[in-house]
């Protein structure tokens, strides 16, 4: 689908309060009195929330365009993740809470660690925005670590690999990671047959953290 605009034409009265860059790059383009465009790329709902943030006509202006956009289905976040090259992808019918806490466990009982675990969710609110459940946790151990190092010392960017669960409008979660395989390929090449084998453990050690997860409530 191609890029989404919203066209409006009011004067601008003055510039938002200081910090609100987006709403005063809008008022820039826009100019005295002439066309603001809005793109769903440059601003977002974040864009139009600070255009909310000005005085006057333009306050009024970033809250009715906000109101539009809303309605208009601009704040609905894209969907489900859906089967894709090097991915695994696992609906469940647990809720999304439940699944994060299935994943985390099972990685430990399976001799890995959390090493990283982020969200946009919380965030999101404490700004006002409500969004599905969102938690990336990556897993990974030092045994794995060293060894991949021995073999490529570029590949262990990619570490730790992530485990991915989301919520569907319903609360269920779905649980989804690149595969270690898949994530290492581009540096076979350096690390040889001693990383392909290394990867290929972690896929065995992966597929055996999201079956125990997603099983867990059974």
């Amino acid at each position: 689908m191609g890029e989404r605009k919203v066209t409006v034409h009011a004067p601008v009265l003055s510039d938002p309060e200081p910090g609100a860059s987006l709403a005063g790059r809008a008022m820039r383009e826009g100019g005295q009195g002439n066309a603001i465009v809005i793109s769903r790329a440059a601003y977002g709902a974040a864009g139009l929330t600070a255009l909310t943030k000005g005085t006057g006509i333009m306050r009024i202006l970033g809250i009715s365009v906000l109101a539009f956009w809303l309605s208009w289905g601009g704040a609905v976040l894209a969907g489900p993740v859906t089967e894709r090259e090097g991915w695994v992808v696992m609906p469940t019918d647990m809720p999304f809470d439940v699944l994060v806490t299935a994943v985390k466990a099972a990685t430990k009982s399976n001799g890995m660690g959390v090493v990283t675990e982020a969200g946009p969710t919380a965030m999101a609110a404490s700004r006002g925005f409500s969004i599905p459940g969102n938690r990336v946790i990556g897993v990974f151990n030092n045994d794995f670590a060293v060894r991949v190092l021995a073999t490529s010392t570029a590949a262990m960017i990619e570490a730790p690999i992530r485990f991915y669960v989301t919520e569907s409008p319903d609360g269920r979660g779905t649980l989804s990671y690149k595969t270690p395989s898949h994530v290492f390929a581009p540096y076979l090449d350096e690390g040889g047959d001693e990383l392909s084998e290394l990867a290929a453990t972690l896929d065995q050690r992966f597929a055996t953290i999201a079956k125990a997860a997603v099983m867990s409530s059974h």
